[in-house]
């Protein structure tokens, strides 16, 4: 009895010191740019007389004919435009006209985000699908765009795709729906629209940090009663029902084809979303899912590698082996939102009483990782079948360039 309450009395401090820094992390990132904003917006009516006229911050530096490169970023990320002035990939996007970062839904699922990445390029009103729609529980057409930041995309103007995190396994399931002609009224879509797809990090296999963080081991899907993500999701909840703009336009959680606002719902909305009867939660198309090992496993199980796309990936981690031990690298190299999940991952067993996630589980595999991901889920598809791979250290091992293997 006395085991049990220390068990849970760690577990809940645990929860109140991680809550306390993500909500403090977040908190920073949206007052520096919100602070960024308004230093600008002075800076620019202040010395506007200074500024040559004609004259350009950004380096422009596009090549005609060559192929545009879209960044597509991972959970919690975001696009060009919000944020103010922040950028997700460090300012890429102001270098070359020809690089683009879609704003996806920060927490939507896999399949909603490839989809809308589709419609962001080449042009329209974004249809998720009448089937997926009605399974979910979400309106079926979701954001227009006006223009396709890439309208003339097609296997003769193909596209360099950069994913992120879960953005790389956003962009394997967008070139599957191409390869199936998925999208209505777009009949000559394939494969070839892709002519690359680099990894940075990517969440091919599923993390483990999932389950850290309060997803259940035995289905992937489900969550704890209580855990970080419980609070996430009713934070969520509630900043999408109070709908308010000026928030929105700085950062938005892509629900919007769920018509969680008060403005559509209203008070018993809330409630329902809340008491796990409605919403992205409630029908489990939201991102976490997909980022189990489960999740990732049932994705996978439906995508290629194609034979004439180039793919490559580049793994991270924060750990080193110690006596047969996995650990942290070091404190001064771990972001300190990340130390904890480190180490935590470094240690991470599945519970025995429930059954692997595949078949030839082995917990060692999974403890190498950079405090968000394993090691072993970035450097290519491996479950539930391994893809063609090859596993190089450093540049000087690169051969010649190879499509259709990681």
């Amino acid at each position: 009895m006395i085991k049990l309450w220390m068990m849970t009395s760690l577990q809940l401090a645990e929860l109140f010191v991680s809550s306390i820094v993500h909500l403090l992390y977040g908190f920073y990132i949206f007052s520096s740019a919100v602070a960024g904003d308004i230093s600008q917006t002075l800076n620019d009516y202040l010395f506007k007389s200074n500024v040559a006229f004609g004259e350009t911050g950004q380096n422009q530096t596009n090549v005609e004919g060559l192929p545009p490169i879209v960044l597509v970023h991972g959970i919690f990320g975001f696009g060009k435009g919000r944020l103010g002035g922040l950028s997700y990939f460090g300012g890429a996007e102001k270098k070359d006209e020809r690089v683009l970062v879609p704003d996806l839904g920060s927490l939507t699922s896999i399949y909603d985000r490839a989809r809308e990445l589709f419609y962001y390029l080449k042009g329209g009103v974004v249809d998720f699908g009448e089937e997926h729609s009605e399974a979910c529980g979400h309106s079926r057409f979701g954001r227009r765009y006006e223009q396709g930041q890439y309208p003339e995309w097609d296997e003769d103007h193909p596209i360099h795709f950069v994913g992120h995190s879960a953005g790389a396994q956003v962009v394997r399931v967008l070139q599957q729906m191409l390869a199936d002609q998925a999208f209505e009224g777009f009949e000559e879509t394939n494969e070839n629209w892709v002519l690359s797809v680099t990894s940075l990090s990517g969440a091919f296999n599923g993390t483990t940090r999932t389950y850290l963080d309060g997803m259940r081991t035995d289905d992937g899907v489900s969550m704890k009663p209580i855990c970080l993500l419980q609070l996430c999701r009713i934070g969520v909840i509630m900043y999408d029902w109070l709908d308010i703009s000026w928030l929105k336009t700085y950062y938005n959680f892509g629900f919007d084809h769920f018509n969680i606002s008060w403005k559509k719902t209203g008070v018993r909305g809330l409630v329902d979303c809340l008491m796990g009867n409605a919403g992205p939660f409630a029908s489990g198309d939201w991102i976490l899912p997909d980022l189990t090992i489960q999740g990732s496993t049932s994705i996978n199980s439906n995508l290629q590698t194609f034979p004439n796309t180039y793919y490559f990936s580049y793994a991270t981690k924060r750990t080193r082996r110690v006596m047969g031990m996995t650990i942290p690298s070091g404190v001064l190299g771990i972001h300190p939102m990340l130390f904890l999940r480190v180490f935590q991952m470094s240690q991470w067993k599945f519970p025995q009483d429930v059954s692997p996630p595949y078949k030839g589980y082995r917990d060692e595999d999974w403890q190498e990782n950079d405090g968000a991901l394993n090691t072993i889920s970035m450097t290519h598809p491996r479950l539930p079948v391994e893809h063609p791979s090859r596993f190089i250290r450093s540049d000087s091992e690169c051969q010649t360039l190879q499509p259709g293997i990681w």
